[in-house]
């Protein structure tokens, strides 16, 4: 998990969805307008903003036109997988669409939170590059629709941070920047950026290696000057905080909207986490045909090329960053950071891409985890 204005999505709707599953939403038959309801990262999607296209409302007047029925979108928005998940577990809430990541996606279709997708729907589904299809989380792409990927990274302010320290993960740990560093607060990347750090295997299904990467957390603790998701955004534009981990494409939002006085810079520390993103509809769907319908839409050419210019995240879909005028919009730093050529991505990413964990470990470092906080 987002070009990213420095604002939270604030237009996203608070909706009253229904608890249960089965049966369409909204609407009454092809006179009332239906109801589509979408939960996503936030600042992941083209809103507008800053003369943007604004994706949710196109996909409105498209539809419109299409089908001569109207639609509404109800658009909510998650910091974290674990915040999607535990929300939409709960039973609590109903969407037709949902962006997690790889490994939440496995462990969603572990526990049938996801329904089958009906390609028909999605003629645009050739747009996906072959490279992004037959992936660990759904390997015979039954389920899932790429959307977007990425590589983790270390952002850190060059006026104050030396050059010499900025190279590893070990500057995430440098006591010389005490209560200038801020962590993950979500327990998968932030112990990720452990393990990475001592070399464990990230999947790891040995408590050992946990409880290493916990005492790690745990001497990092006192460094923090916080623990954030989207937070990181003001934090480290206003020059709040001076070094962060987050995902490589939020570093493009973060230098646009950096302070006077601020100058961001960016690195991929050896190893580090490689991920997708992917459109999938979880099982207490409303509508399926137009949840399908949506993400076909996601995939054409005007919205996929804006929703990745909006978000500076690298895109899966072949009419993107094979577009001539995105690359020259993107620009070449963007374009290197994002699409970098050294190394092959499906290569990395199945060596290092979170993968699912037995609920037993999820328990175990989840107790972990609150440990870190508290301590």
């Amino acid at each position: 998990m987002k070009r990213i204005c420095s604002i939270l999505l604030a237009a996203a709707l608070l909706t009253a969805l229904l608890a249960g599953c089965g049966g369409k939403s909204g609407g009454d038959g092809k006179s009332g307008t239906l109801t589509l309801n979408v939960y996503n990262w936030g600042e992941y999607i083209s809103d507008g903003s800053e003369d943007s296209y604004d994706t949710i409302r196109e996909f409105e007047l498209w539809y419109k036109e299409t089908y001569n029925q109207s639609v509404h979108v109800n658009y909510d928005t998650y910091a974290s997988n674990e915040d999607m998940y535990s929300k939409l577990s709960s039973g609590a809430v109903s969407y037709d669409v949902v962006i997690p990541s790889d490994y939440m996606i496995a462990r969603m279709l572990e526990e049938d939170m996801l329904l089958p997708l009906n390609f028909d729907n999605i003629p645009n589904y050739e747009n996906i590059d072959d490279g992004f299809k037959g992936l660990f989380y759904d390997p015979d792409n039954l389920y899932t629709v790429p959307y977007a990927y990425g590589i983790v990274g270390i952002i850190y302010n060059a006026n104050e941070v030396d050059e010499a320290d900025a190279q590893s993960w070990d500057l995430m740990w440098n006591e010389k920047y005490a209560d200038r560093i801020v962590q993950f607060n979500n327990s998968r990347d932030a112990f990720g950026t452990a393990m990475y750090k001592l070399g464990l295997d990230v999947n790891s299904t040995d408590k050992a290696d946990w409880d290493r990467a916990y005492e790690e957390l745990s001497k990092q603790r006192g460094l923090l000057y916080s623990m954030v998701m989207d937070e990181i955004y003001n934090i480290m534009e206003s020059g709040e905080a001076a070094i962060g981990a987050y995902y490589a494409g939020d570093y493009f939002t973060m230098l646009d909207a950096q302070a006077p006085g601020v100058d961001l810079r960016f690195y991929y520390p050896e190893p580090t986490n490689y991920y997708v993103d992917a459109m999938c509809i979880p099982s207490c769907c409303q509508n399926q045909e137009l949840a399908e319908i949506f993400i076909n839409f996601m995939l054409s050419r005007d919205a996929a090329v804006a929703n990745a210019e909006y978000t500076y995240y690298a895109s899966p879909n072949k009419v993107v960053y094979t577009d001539e005028e995105y690359i020259e919009d993107m620009g070449e730093e963007a374009m290197e950071i994002l699409y970098p050529e050294s190394g092959d991505f499906a290569e990395q990413y199945n060596k290092l891409a979170y993968r699912n964990l037995s609920p037993e470990m999820l328990d175990y470092i989840n107790t972990l985890w609150e440990n870190v906080k508290i301590s």
